[in-house]
């Protein structure tokens, strides 16, 4: 192998790759990049039976080849190389990188040894890169990182016709997202249950306006039976977008029906703007003790947060909000609120936008983000509450994102 290229290209194709290298490898070529030179392309993948990802980067091929060398020492190796051209050479037990006057040698690993990277699942449908990379991070926070309950580190995706709905849950808040797609066949449906983890990094890999393909291991076309997802040990899902793909195993196990969780009928209805209420929680987090809570307090045309560490420390701030209810008081855990009011905003302000676009608000002007409303419904302290997102003041239609958060007992004023 000999292989020209810019720096650059090199370290992010190997910094993306090795991120997906397990922590503890249970064999230790399983700790490797597999560097592939075919004419005007070298592919870096890595594969420990679970994940795999590979990248394809323009290069200039003097010599094909394939090689497997230790991948987070490649990785740190290229983050340190100067802004130059850099030229791999393949030898008979090591491979050298030459960037201007600097020069590495990593010994290879046994390429015989390593898996077959796995083939790529049959196509199931494209979606916009920033759609999909603004979805998953609105959900993947809510999963558990419990590997006890595997079945909650877990993203639901349910796949039904031009809709796909990602769910997450660590049994303390229930967070569920709606996404248009474009599937290659109309009514196809299926259920994956994709490792949070993975899907998070799947993100890393779009970009707004680039198509991402999601490739599946089994759909139900239309008048099949009730939708499903393959279970078994070679149950997989991938996701290819701009040269890079990505495939992970799914967790092989049924989801936890969620649908009956939110609640029909709420007696409190609060509404403030999104994005000043999400810095108001924020700042006042900031005293909040290590599990306690933020307490919102509703009355007068104002929402009143509040947090404190006992002996140390009080924060207190005021935003403008409309209440309807009996119940004016309930408090959350700081870190699952700003979540939820993160996700919820994003939502609200694509939802914002998308009207911006169409000429609907009265004020064009008005930046999405401020014009943004979070809508919260509960009914008492002590059952869950329901975060929405808003384009804005009236907004009625039906939200693409829904958060149920469970409260934590509203602490009495001290």
């Amino acid at each position: 192998m000999r292989v020209n290229l810019e720096r650059e290209a090199l370290a992010e194709a190997v910094a993306w790759t090795a991120r997906m290298l397990p922590g503890r490898p249970v064999l230790p070529v399983l700790s490797g990049l597999l560097l592939q030179a075919q004419p005007g392309t070298l592919t870096i993948s890595c594969f420990d039976y679970e994940v795999s990802a590979r990248i394809a980067v323009d290069a200039e091929v003097a010599e094909p080849g394939t090689a497997l060398v230790p991948g987070r020492l490649l990785a740190e190796i290229t983050r340190s190389l100067p802004p130059l051209g850099v030229e791999i050479a393949q030898g008979a037990d090591d491979l050298t990188l030459t960037c201007g006057e600097a020069a590495f040698s990593l010994v290879m690993l046994p390429l015989g040894e390593y898996p077959r990277l796995p083939e790529l699942p049959r196509p199931a449908g494209t979606v916009d890169g920033g759609m999909l990379a603004a979805a998953i991070s609105q959900v993947t926070p809510s999963a558990s990182r419990d590997d006890t309950l595997p079945v909650l580190t877990g993203v639901n995706m349910e796949i039904d016709g031009g809709m796909i709905t990602l769910v997450a849950t660590d049994r303390y808040r229930l967070a569920v997202r709606e996404l248009a797609w474009q599937p290659e066949r109309p009514g196809t449906r299926c259920t994956p249950l994709v490792p949070a983890r993975t899907l998070a990094e799947a993100a890393r890999m779009t970009a707004p306006g680039v198509p991402v393909q999601i490739m599946t291991g089994a759909e139900q076309a239309p008048g099949g039976a009730a939708a499903g997802a393959p279970r078994g040990p070679d149950a997989v899902i991938g996701f290819s977008s701009g040269g890079r793909r990505l495939t992970t195993r799914l967790l092989g196990t049924e989801y936890i029906r969620y649908a009956s969780r939110f609640p029909r009928d709420f007696g409190s209805c609060a509404e403030m703007p999104a994005a000043r209420l999400a810095e108001a929680v924020r700042r006042v987090a900031l005293v909040a003790e290590r599990g306690s809570s933020v307490r919102l307090s509703f009355g007068g045309g104002t929402v009143t947060i509040e947090a404190g560490t006992k002996g140390q420390a009080r924060a207190r701030e005021i935003v403008a909000a409309e209440f309807s209810g009996d119940e004016s008081v309930i408090a959350f855990s700081p870190q699952y609120l700003l979540d939820g009011l993160s996700a919820a905003l994003t939502a609200a302000a694509g939802h914002s936008a998308g009207q911006q676009r169409d000429g609907v608000p009265a004020n064009p002007a008005v930046p999405a983000a401020d014009a943004a409303r979070i809508r919260l419904q509960f009914t008492s302290p002590a059952k869950p509450a329901l975060i929405t997102g808003h384009a804005g003041p009236g907004d009625e239609a039906a939200p693409d994102f829904r958060y149920l958060l469970v409260p934590l007992r509203a602490l009495q004023a001290t």
